[in-house]
């Protein structure tokens, strides 16, 4: 896995991922004491406020860029992305309002909605052997997966000499440190894309892309199950641990890092896996599995018999599960895109994503405090086997690369027709200006598909 870090430019940026990432990590830390001194007891509701606005940034903020993503240099936009989280870190500790504290969050989230699809959609064509970039995308999960470890851990001992205010100083240097191994390499430059009409269809074109073509809506399906079992996880374990099960704070740690744990050890044997099952035989069931494993955590819950090292248990395969379907997402999505529109697949990626936690975060925290933990857990457990047969019926067992199809609305001499065997032909099929539906596969039916 560590051979693909041979490629300079891969290594300066997954150097820069990890960087920002600890900054990330120190900045969730510093935010919530921040949060703690401005509003006291009501830190839970400008903590809660500050997640709403990071989903509705990203949700929002990503199609938006993909519009213009095309005629901007990859290395300026993400450098001045770095630059302006590192300014929006600096200027956190001098906020004494809440507003305050809600304006530049949204701040610092959109300029994270807009690096990191443009980063995702790099990689890619910086790695374009398909085994390198499988090798990629496992130590991409084991780096967010690190940090979730590692960093409230930095945090804890930096507080022990420090105040909390300097964490944002911590945050700032690793977004200016990302920003410096970015412009140390040379990135492909944005290719020229060929799409019609204004800004909002140009924003709406990766959305559409993730809606006409198969595979990529099982793999929004997908994201839901993960979306699901993940709020459950996220969300709930804190209550699962101190009051369920009565134990210490420091039990909550335990059980976050199973889930961690668990994710880590499919993040490191995926190239393997992945190169011998494929994509479609390694996502579909560890959807299954993930939601077994919530549905009887839920049963448990309901009869009373969940114990810890049930919870534990659950947590790790949860993790394991989760990282199976969410980390081949990229091989998917490469596989679906024109090279000049992966930054827009990336984009409605990043976007469609953070909308399925949009809802089933507050409905975990909701389910949970109003009718308990159990009809938590059992409703998203059937939010999440719906998502998955959805899944299923959506991806379908052959899935070819090239298909055929016809373009009756091309003339003759079209240069797309031009050595690929006239209007009825097979290539490698995406969808973009000239495809703009799906090819059925039915001969009779392609014509009209085309």
């Amino acid at each position: 896995m560590l051979s693909v870090l041979r490629n300079r430019t891969y290594r300066h940026l997954f150097t820069a991922q990890v960087v920002a990432l600890v900054g990330t990590g120190l900045a969730t830390v510093a935010l919530s004491l921040l949060a703690y001194d401005i509003a006291g007891g009501n830190a839970s509701a400008v903590l809660g406020t500050a997640l709403a606005i990071k989903m509705v940034a990203y949700v929002g903020i990503a199609p938006l860029i993909s519009a213009f993503a095309d005629r901007i240099p990859r290395r300026t936009l993400l450098v001045t992305m770095d630059l302006t989280r590192a300014g929006v870190a600096l200027a956190l500790p001098f906020v004494t309002q809440v507003w305050q504290v809600h304006v530049l969050i949204f701040l610092l989230q959109a300029a994270s909605a807009v690096f990191t699809p443009t980063f995702q959609a790099t990689i890619p064509e910086v790695l374009p052997d398909e085994d390198e970039y499988t090798h990629a995308l496992s130590l991409s999960r084991l780096a967010y997966d690190l940090e979730s470890l590692f960093s409230p851990v930095l945090a804890a001992a930096l507080l022990s000499l420090i105040s909390y205010n300097w964490l944002f100083t911590g945050t700032a240097a690793g977004f200016l440190a990302s920003g410096v191994l970015v412009v140390s390499v040379l990135l492909p430059k944005p290719r020229p894309v060929d799409r019609t009409g204004g800004t909002y269809a140009r924003a709406a074109f990766g959305t559409r892309l993730f809606l006409a073509t198969p595979r990529l809506r099982a793999l929004l399906a997908l994201d839901l199950v993960a979306a699901a079992v993940g709020a459950m996880v996220l969300v709930n374990t804190v209550v699962l641990v101190r009051d369920t099960l009565g134990r210490s704070a420091g039990d909550v740690s335990l059980a976050l890092a199973a889930y961690g744990a668990g994710s880590m050890v499919v993040a490191l044997l995926l190239p393997r896996v992945v190169g011998r099952l494929g994509d479609r035989a390694l996502m579909l069931p560890a959807a299954f599995v993930v939601t077994a494993t919530l549905g009887l955590l839920a049963a448990g819950l309901g009869t009373g018999g969940l114990s810890w090292p049930a919870l534990w248990a659950a947590w790790l395969v949860i993790g394991a599960a989760t990282a199976a379907i969410l980390t081949p997402g990229g091989r998917l999505l490469r596989r679906s895109a024109a090279a000049p529109d992966l930054p827009a697949a990336f984009a409605a990626q990043f976007s469609l994503t953070h909308a399925c936690w949009l809802i089933t975060y507050p409905l975990a925290g909701w389910l949970a405090s109003q009718a308990g933990l159990a009809v938590s857990a059992a409703v998203l457990t059937a939010l999440a086997l719906a998502a998955a047969v959805t899944a299923v019926r959506l991806w379908p067992r052959e899935d070819p690369a090239e298909l055929e199809h016809v373009h009756p609305e091309l003339a003759p001499d079209h240069p797309h027709l031009a050595g690929v065997g006239g209007r009825s032909h097979r290539h490698d099929f995406h969808i973009d200006a000239l495809h703009r539906r799906w090819p059925t596969r039915e001969p009779a039916r392609e014509k009209s598909a085309a």
